[in-house]
């Protein structure tokens, strides 16, 4: 039965979202679009939605911020009555494991272990506790639990942290950047001599030492390409303000002129700063 005063209580909170997820799948009543959903096909629009979350944080747009939660929230709540309907779990079985976990991982604050830890400590601490719960999900090999739907370079990363911790990782950053040199080299073979798969192959080895560059430097790749792309932004959307401001666009212009345009918007920005 569909409890409209619920629905339509803009007090109802928490129990009135999932009353509206139930109305929306209802398979009757419901929204034909809704209804036809699965987890796959709603999974793009969660990492989506926390990629908009994250967008509004990079940006202060704290105005938006408490929308783009809110759509992050639905996420989890349309996951949860779909699992409910195929009787896998429901949304206070994902609200007590999220509690149980948060209990479980925090001993220092809701046990009888010592708050007096240094953050690097605790941070050790949660490594073991989160290595013991794969344990018990018989997750026995070092790279197990490592999700895929990562981002490929936040992916990279967490797969370099683990093989670190039982000693699989370069001693120092100049062995590193040796491997940097390697892989462009190889590369380079791969684009004059060897079909395109191999040339994406060389590619993504380069990528991947990388990232593991930044890690041994504290960088965080995904970080440092996100200001990357910020700055590119930025930046051509200067030259093609001056172009705008002679009448042309960057289609009229060409290269040499686009190029002295983006020398002279990176020592505008470097004078504002």
């Amino acid at each position: 039965m569909r409890d409209n005063a619920l629905i339509h209580d803009s007090n109802g909170g928490m129990p009135r979202l999932l009353a509206i997820m139930r109305a929306l799948r209802d398979p009757i009543a419901g929204c034909p679009w809704d209804i036809e959903q699965d987890f796959s096909t709603i999974a793009p629009y969660t990492i989506e939605e926390a990629y908009e979350v994250a967008d509004a944080i990079e940006r202060k747009a704290w105005g938006e911020l408490r929308g783009e939660l809110g759509d992050l929230l639905l996420q989890s709540v349309y996951h949860t009555q779909m699992a409910t309907e195929a009787a896998l779990f429901t949304f206070d079985d994902v609200v007590r494991d999220i509690s149980d976990k948060m209990v479980a991982r925090h001993p220092h604050v809701f046990g009888d272990e010592s708050r007096d830890k240094s953050a690097d400590q605790q941070t050790a601490d949660w490594e073991k506790i989160k290595a013991a719960e794969r344990a018990a999900k018989a997750e026995g090999r070092t790279l197990d639990g490592v999700a895929l739907g990562l981002p490929a370079l936040m992916r990279a990363v967490k797969l370099q942290k683990r093989a670190a911790r039982v000693g699989f990782d370069w001693p120092d950053v100049g062995l590193v950047v040796d491997k940097i040199a390697e892989e462009a080299a190889e590369l380079i073979e791969a684009r004059d001599e060897l079909t395109p798969d191999k040339v994406a192959e060389e590619y993504g080895d380069l990528l991947f030492v990388m990232a593991n560059l930044g890690r041994h430097l504290g960088v965080d790749p995904e970080e440092a390409l996100r200001a990357a792309n910020a700055k590119f932004t930025r930046r051509f959307g200067a030259v093609e303000d001056a172009l705008a401001a002679i009448g042309r666009t960057p289609a009229q212009s060409d290269l040499a002129e686009m190029d002295a345009l983006w020398d002279a918007a990176k020592v505008a920005e470097r004078t504002a700063e």
